[in-house]
């Protein structure tokens, strides 16, 4: 478990590293001096100099930071300098003092960030976000590389179906379903988790021809006995349904059934469920897709591993918009303690299938996480790349900055929202590992 926990930090670090790496190999393109250069926050561990940059690992594993030559670095040493000398400056003192000590410390003012072209420091905020794009990519290929793409060709047509009544047949492959483009089985899976009971208008191929249909699902209501748990395929509990007789008897995700009745299982404790009948509503539209991955060739590997970065920003942003309007709960936030929980349980559930396995789920997740971050960083929130990107682009627009202190009380704001978010995040997080 400690090891792949390991794991998990090795990989949410290398997405970070990622992150501001982007924007330092930009910034030193552009001239701009990179004061320092750190994986992690709080005490440094390791750190060195190499020409003008402090290169730093620090003790708290999660994030990291670029910070450049510029009014912000200097401000920092200016309020530190106040609290030594217990004494509060004026404006006209601080930005003397901000001169000289970039004169002390050896640093050329023409390669500060703000010295530069407003494109170019355009250029250096986005880069974080792109790399972390250009990652996804790279995992994407990978994956795609490996094990193919998975098309949503139609598997099963059940008889006497809404699927049968709309013409649908084994073999056909849905491009597009109520306007939404379907490139993978999962677009498809996506929005039917969300939309289940909405008729649909499907664009499909056969036979190479385009061809369009209308299916509208069939509300079922059905009596069965359910216990109240999801499993994988080597008997590792997934998630426990609340209230259920699973959860009752005190099965838990990631347990590991041995047996049931005495038979045994290929892989944790043997309890006693009894399984509690249900009434369940559903809406069936009759077909079934299986959502197997096929090999595709070295040109389709580069297209559907861009596909594969576009769907995740999707996800990503369609996820955000879901949170907002109620359809997802605040739970399904997760912070660095959250995924990096998350990927221990991938690589311990991928054990099974070899090291290869782990290390594609792995980068799988890896795709996404950094998809996700690239996708949150350009949101325009104060505070964040996003933030940052929204006062440039004002400045390149109208020919001037904002005023420094109607951009510090707006980023200062969203600092504090941030910070409280993270926090409440991070206690949710902690709170579900126990």
């Amino acid at each position: 478990m400690v090891l792949n926990v390991i794991l998990g930090i090795l990989v949410l670090s290398i997405i970070v590293i990622v992150h501001e790496f982007g924007h330092f190999i930009i910034a030193k393109a552009n001239g701009i001096t990179v004061v320092e250069f750190s994986i992690g926050f709080g005490p440094k561990l390791i750190h060195f100099r190499k020409g003008e940059t402090e290169y730093c690992i620090k003790a708290l594993p999660f994030g990291g930071a670029c910070t450049m030559l510029g009014d912000e670095f200097l401000e920092m040493s200016v309020i530190q300098s106040e609290e030594d000398d217990d004494e509060e400056l004026t404006d006209e003192e601080k930005e003397t003092k901000k001169r000289k000590l970039a004169i002390e410390n050896g640093y050329d003012m023409e390669k500060s960030f703000a010295s530069k072209s407003v494109w170019a420091r355009i250029a250096v905020i986005a880069a974080g976000p792109v790399f972390n794009f250009l990652l996804a990519f790279v995992c994407a290929v990978v994956i795609v590389g490996s094990l193919g793409y998975d098309p949503c060709d139609i598997d099963v047509v059940k008889d006497n179906s809404p699927a049968t009544e709309a013409g649908l047949q084994e073999g056909d492959v849905i491009t597009k379903v109520n306007g939404h483009k379907v490139t993978f089985y999962r677009d498809f899976y996506f929005y039917r988790a969300y939309n289940a009971d909405k008729t649909l208008n499907i664009t499909f191929t056969r036979d190479g021809e385009k061809m369009t249909t209308t299916v509208t699902p069939q509300h079922i209501k059905q009596q069965k006995y359910q216990v109240g748990i999801m499993m994988n395929e080597n008997c590792l509990i997934s998630s426990v349904t609340k209230d259920s007789p699973a959860e009752k008897a005190g099965l838990k995700a990631n347990d590991v059934i041995k047996a049931v009745d005495g038979t045994a299982m290929e892989n944790s404790s043997n309890v006693t469920v009894e399984p509690k009948m249900v009434e369940v509503e559903s809406y069936d539209t009759g077909f079934v897709v299986y959502g197997d991955r096929v090999k595709t060739s070295p040109i389709g590997t580069l297209k559907y591993s861009v596909e594969e970065v576009g769907y995740s920003v999707k996800t990503v942003i369609q996820s955000l918009g879901m949170l907002f309007t109620g359809k997802i709960g605040f739970d399904s936030l997760l912070g660095p303690v959250g995924t990096v929980s998350t990927m221990s349980e991938i690589v311990e559930e991928s054990k099974a299938d070899g090291a290869f396995y782990v290390f594609l789920n792995l980068m799988n997740l890896a795709a996404l996480i950094s998809a996700n971050l690239g996708v949150m960083n350009l949101l325009p929130i104060p505070a964040l790349d996003g933030g940052r990107l929204v006062f440039l682009i004002i400045e390149a627009l109208r020919g001037k900055p904002v005023k420094r202190e109607h951009e510090g009380i707006v980023n200062f704001i969203g600092m504090i929202l941030l910070v409280i978010l993270m926090v409440v995040v991070l206690f949710k997080d902690i709170m579900a590992l126990f």
